[in-house]
């Protein structure tokens, strides 16, 4: 078991309301589609994000478009993620500095959406995987799409350690769009960069973040963690 800030399983000792319902993880399997919302942009916006493979290079069109989607980030900040101090779900305050030296990867989760299963399965089997050379997952839940995480903290920790064996930091509930946007993901969106990069699409949209803080790679809801571990790979050997 974990013991960094935010690991959330300890506490974790019966079953989860959510999980007795099936139809309930079955309310977004198919979120908008995020990838062709430039065709919407108003009048004299340019279309400035590019949609790419991560990390490829001198990649032909087809190959690309056969690839799973990423938004390279493309904005200077002077800013990093270790400059930022976040909740855990226990509401305890956790500075992001302490991951200093470490990989990220920044997901806005959910517990009653289409993709809950496949993704916290997965970042799962990740987390345990790479987790003893450097590498995190960052998970903060977020009710903002189709109200898909309506619980509170206590029952998101209960149903994510139970159900999952989630062992990756879990923080508090936050917007990651509108007014309320928590001042981390305000830091992910404009890192990120573009007029569409102001908007997180859905659940799981995915963010990684380098050792020295930078976001390099944003990926949308629908790409699987499996699909990321070739990056997560170039950047814990870099």
């Amino acid at each position: 078991m974990a013991t960094t800030a935010g690991t959330t399983c300890a506490a974790a000792l019966f079953s989860h309301p959510f999980a007795s319902s099936r139809r309930d993880l079955l309310n977004c399997s198919k979120p908008p589609n995020f990838l062709h919302l430039s065709s919407k942009l108003p009048t004299g916006f340019s279309r400035i994000l590019t949609l790419n493979r991560p990390f490829s290079s001198n990649k032909s069109p087809a190959a690309t478009d056969a690839a799973p989607s990423a938004v390279r980030a493309t904005a200077a900040t002077e800013k990093s993620i270790h400059d930022f101090t976040v909740k855990d779900i226990d509401g305890k305050d956790v500075s992001l500095s302490k991951f200093k030296g470490k990989v990220l990867l920044i997901v806005n989760v959910a517990s009653r959406c289409g993709l809950t299963t496949s993704n916290y399965t997965e970042l799962s089997h990740i987390y345990e995987k790479y987790k003893t050379q450097g590498f995190e997952i960052l998970a903060f839940p977020c009710n903002q799409f189709g109200s898909q995480e309506p619980g509170s903290n206590s029952d998101i920790k209960q149903f994510a350690c139970t159900r999952f064996k989630a062992e990756f930091p879990i923080f508090d509930k936050v917007d990651v769009n509108g007014p309320n946007t928590a001042p981390v993901y305000q830091f992910l969106k404009s890192s990120a960069g573009g007029f569409l990069g102001d908007l997180v699409k859905w659940n799981f949209e995915k963010f990684l973040v380098d050792k020295s803080g930078k976001v390099v790679e944003r990926y949308p809801p629908t790409t699987s963690p499996f699909q990321i571990e070739k990056d997560i790979r170039k950047l814990l050997a870099a």
